[in-house]
């Protein structure tokens, strides 16, 4: 039948078969690091990418050129809550004004007058809504009608 071999050769394979494997465990060992190496590599280009893109938007050199707005004195309407406390002191505010309106010498000798005469000093001017009404060029906006 076949040859047998003897125990040095069967040795002498199971050494060759182990550097086989550890020099297989040693490439990949050299691999994960060269892979862990490019992977921080690249995270460091994106990081670094990421911050110039961060100073590209970054408007707050701009802010010290601008000019300072005021903060609103009073709270807008759609900030205001009217809660119980608050819609009492209205009524009670309203109530004063509207009792000085009743009682005061010009409205009581002519209500219609006085009224208009308010309205005319606390609205804007008619001229200011025409002028918005004009086009571009200064010419008024042709109707559609002929």
């Amino acid at each position: 039948m076949g040859k047998t071999s003897t125990r040095s050769e069967e040795s002498t394979r199971a050494d060759s078969k182990f550097e086989k494997k550890l020099q297989f465990y040693a490439k990949v060992r050299d691999t994960v690091t060269s892979l862990s190496a490019q992977k921080a590599i690249t995270k460091k280009k994106k990081l670094r990418s990421r911050r110039k893109k961060l100073k590209a938007y970054d408007l707050s050199s701009l802010s010290e050129f601008l000019p300072e707005l005021k903060a609103p004195r009073r709270p807008t309407p759609a900030e205001f809550k009217l809660n119980s406390k608050s819609r009492q002191t209205l009524v009670l505010k309203e109530g004063n004004q509207l009792r000085t309106v009743l009682n005061h010498p010009a409205f009581r000798a002519n209500p219609l007058a006085a009224i208009h005469q308010h309205l005319q000093s606390t609205q804007p001017d008619s001229n200011e809504k025409t002028k918005r009404k004009d086009s571009k060029n200064g010419k008024k906006k042709a109707s559609g009608k002929i």
